[in-house]
C-alpha cells in the first residue's frame, strides 16, 4: 500500500513530467518557427518521452493502490532568445526534475518504501542520461555557434533522433 505522503509526492511528479512534455512541445514549436526541423523533432521526441514518464508514475500509483489526482499544467514559455537559450533552459529544467525525483527518493527511504525506491531508480538513471544528452548539445552549440553553416548540419543530426 502506498502512503498518502508518497502518493502526494508521486502525483506532484506526474504534474512535473506532464509540464515537461508541455514545455518541450513549446520549444519544438519555437524551433519549427526558426526553420530548424531537426531541433524541433528532438524536442517533440523529448515531449513524448516526458509524457511516457508521467504515465509510468501514473501506473506506479495505481499498481500500489493509490489514487492519481491530476492538477493544472501551467503555460510554458513560448518565446526564447536563441536556440542555445532554449537548450540551456532545457538543461536547467532537467536538473530541476532530477532534484524533484531525488527528494521523492529520500522520502521513500525515510518511509522504508522499497517499492518506490526501486521504481525511482529507473528515473534516476534516466535523468543522468537526460542531463548528459542536453549538456552535450549545449556544449556543441557553443562550439558551432548559431550563425554558422554548422548549425544546419547539427540540426540535421538532431533530426535523426529515434529514427536510426
Amino acid at each position: 500500500m502506498l502512503s498518502k505522503t508518497i502518493e502526494k509526492a508521486l502525483n506532484e511528479q506526474i504534474q512535473e513530467e506532464l509540464y515537461s512534455a508541455h514545455i518541450y512541445l513549446s520549444m519544438a514549436a519555437y524551433c519549427d518557427n526558426l526553420n530548424l526541423p531537426g531541433f524541433a523533432h528532438w524536442f517533440r521526441t523529448q515531449s513524448e518521452e516526458e509524457r511516457a514518464h508521467g504515465m509510468k508514475l501514473y501506473s506506479a500509483i495505481v499498481d500500489r493502490g493509490g489514487r492519481v489526482v491530476l492538477g493544472d499544467i501551467k503555460k510554458p514559455p513560448t518565446e526564447f532568445k536563441s536556440v542555445l537559450a532554449v537548450m540551456e533552459q532545457s538543461l536547467a529544467h532537467e536538473q530541476k526534475v532530477s532534484a524533484s525525483i531525488h527528494k521523492i527518493y529520500t522520502l521513500a527511504q525515510k518511509e522504508d518504501d522499497y517499492a518506490t525506491q526501486v521504481m525511482l531508480q529507473w528515473f534516476i538513471s534516466e535523468q543522468v542520461e537526460e542531463e548528459a544528452s542536453v549538456s552535450q548539445i549545449v556544449e556543441r552549440l557553443k562550439l558551432v555557434g548559431e550563425k554558422s553553416a554548422s548549425l544546419l548540419y547539427f540540426d540535421k543530426e538532431l533530426g535523426k533522433r529515434g529514427k536510426e
